[in-house]
Parts: structure tokens; sequence; C-alpha cells
């Protein structure tokens, strides 16, 4: 399978700074959103591509690992051979042919978002139909409160690593008969974040995190169905280095419904009548989401037989239309009779006479009963 150009994905240049790529990224994530576009599986693939891309290319490290390297960084390929550990492509130059040293800058770190979470809600089919507010307890890492996510006890603050040079990286030049190396590594002394805490803040322990429980609030709409999310913008993780929090996806699974059947915003239900009422017509009761109401079936009606009524379904999201419902009526033949009843469907049946099988007419064949068509077949 080919691999994504995540430069390709967010549709910038290779020298896009991380102002742009970002904005990038904030313009595909909102075009593909899931729910911006319900069931449409090439938008759902190119808002995963897009985060893909996203996650490598705004991340310092990752980005400059990705430039070195491609997809081998992050499949375990990477680190193996004579190249491992190069910043980017100008050290790799460099070592084998200018003999100067140095390499390119290392970029100093810079602010993170957060990862996104993901968390599902169950509904009744009511609560789907008509919306409906829920609660939800969620574990997310949150900004620590106490220093405010510095990492440092109230009162102090971090100081610029001496080791790194708050960049974050250490740099290393070997010289050989075929040139300067240069190797990159995570400074250990800040741990890749630039910064030094002397006093570490009591609470995060320095991280300038926590994990903490937390209620949510969610607004469902009307007329969410299965399968759908609610996207909760900065309700996800905490960012870091002062990056923003991630978003919270709220994952929608509906509960079966002991009558009705869902399709899209049209529901579907069985109703039994019994055979007076479909020999007769006439008014039967049929239930909605909301009520029960009378609705005139025709005489005759058969058994299978399907009625729309129109506007009776489930309300569209973010608009006044709704679907309709579709009722399916079968003809219940009693399989107990009083002996009354009995005797008066003996004397209906005896007006039918032999209807039941078609009347049989001398100058046509249309006429014939189904035992005169069977014997004639023989016959032949």
């Amino acid at each position: 399978m080919a691999q994504l150009d995540y430069y390709k994905v967010l549709g910038v240049e290779k020298n896009a700074t991380d102002d742009d790529i970002k904005k990038a990224y904030r313009k595909l994530a909102k075009k593909y959103h899931p729910d911006l576009n319900s069931g449409d599986k090439e938008s759902e693939h190119k808002f995963k591509e897009v985060n893909e891309a996203y996650e490598v290319l705004s991340d310092n490290t990752k980005r400059t690992q990705y430039d070195t390297y491609g997809h081998a960084a992050f499949n375990g390929q990477a680190g193996g051979g004579a190249y491992s550990g190069f910043s980017g492509f100008e050290d790799i130059f460099d070592a084998f042919f200018s003999g100067f040293g140095g390499g390119q800058t290392s970029r100093r770190p810079g602010p993170v978002r957060g990862q996104d979470l993901r968390v599902e809600v169950t509904l009744t089919f009511e609560e789907a139909a008509f919306g409906v507010e829920k609660t939800i307890e969620i574990t997310r890492t949150e900004v620590c409160d106490v220093c405010e996510g510095s990492g440092a006890k109230k009162g102090t603050s971090s100081r610029t690593c001496t080791t790194c040079g708050g960049a974050g990286q250490v740099k290393q030049t070997r010289n050989t008969a075929f040139g300067s190396f240069v190797n990159v590594t995570t400074c250990s002394t800040c741990g890749g974040t630039g910064k030094v805490i002397d006093d570490p803040c009591a609470q995060c322990g320095g991280k300038g995190t926590v994990r903490k429980k937390r209620q949510i609030v969610i607004n469902i709409p009307e007329g969410i169905d299965d399968g759908q999310a609610i996207t909760m913008s900065g309700q996800g993780e905490a960012g870091t280095l002062g990056g923003p929090y991630g978003d919270l996806y709220v994952y929608v699974s509906i509960r079966p419904h002991s009558l009705f059947r869902r399709k899209n915003y049209d529901i579907y239900c069985d109703i039994d009548i019994s055979y007076p009422q479909a020999v007769l017509g006439g008014d039967i009761e049929v239930p909605t989401l909301t009520e029960k109401i009378r609705y005139n079936i025709p005489k005759g009606t058969q058994s299978g037989t399907t009625f729309r009524l129109k506007g009776k379904g489930i309300k569209y999201l973010r608009s006044n239309t709704h679907g309709d419902l579709f009722i399916k009526v079968h003809v219940n033949v009693p399989k107990k009779l009083s002996p009354k009843q009995e005797e008066l469907i003996a004397e209906l049946k005896k007006t039918f006479g032999d209807e039941s099988y078609g009347s049989h007419d001398e100058k046509s064949d249309k006429g014939k009963g189904f035992f005169d068509k069977v014997k004639d077949a023989f016959n032949g």
C-alpha cells in the first residue's frame, strides 16, 4: 500500500512554518469532519489521513524524523543503519561531503496540541429521536491549577536549560576520514523541553499537568442516529508547552425499540388487524412516537400491505423536516372460534361458493377455478 506524503495531505510545502501547518490542518479537518459528512466513508478516510499527517508535522521531533527517514522513522526501520541519529538531510550531506561540521540548527520545542478523547453514550430510541441532555464522567489530563502548567512551585519559575541552551536537543560532532558526523539526541538534562525546574510543583511533580475526573454535560440533538458522533472542542487532553486542549468525540449508540425500527429518519412498525377489519375497512389505531392516532384503511386490505404516514417519523438534524412512518398490516386469523362464530363463518362461506378458487366460465378460461385448470393441464 502506498504511504502518505504528509505534506501533500495537508497541502503545504516542506518548508512550511508551524502556523502554515496549523492553518492547513484546521481548514481540512473542518472540511472532512464526520459531523458535517455523516455516512460519507471517503470524508471519514480523508479526516483520518489529515489527523495522521498533523500528528507528525505538528511535532518538531517527529517532523525532523519524518523529513530524514520518511515513514521508516515510525515503523522501526530507522535507527539501525549508518545514518541513525542525524537531524536532517543537511546533516547527512555534511557527514559525507562537506566536512564543515555543525549541521542545521535545532528547532526550539513549541506548543503541542493535546490528544483527542473518544467516549460512547447509549441512548433510548426516544432520546435519540427527541434529543436529550446527558452528563458523562471522563478522566483526562488537565493543566495543573496550582502552577498553571509551568511545573514550578508557586512563586518560582523554570530556567532555560544550560546543557542544550533551550533547544531540547544536543548535537555531537565526530570528525572522521569521511567528514563530520553530526548526532542529534534529546537533551537528558531537560528531557527535551528546553527548561529546567529546580523547585517543582508539589501537585503535578513538575509535569504541569494532572489526571482528573471531570463531568461533562452533552446536549444530544434531535434526530441523531446510531454511530454518529458529537464533537466537543477543547474537552480532550491538555496540550503540552502551552498547547491547546484536544477534542472530545462522543459516539452514539441507540438501544432497539420494542415496536419501531429506524432507517435514517423514517420509522417502521407492524400492526395486526382482524379479518373483519381487513374485509370491511375502517379506522384502526396506529401508534406514533408521540401519540396514538386513527387511520382509515380501505376495504379488502391484504395482509402485508404497507401504509405511509407522512411527517410522522424522526426530525432531521438541524432541520424542521420530519421523516415518515410506515405501517405494515398483518391480518390476524383466529385459531379458536366460539360455536356461534363458527356457525357464522360457515354461513359466510356458503355465500362465496367457489369464489376462493375462481368462478367457472365456459366461454373463457380466465374464470376457471384452480382445480379445473389443473384438470385441463393433465388432460392435455
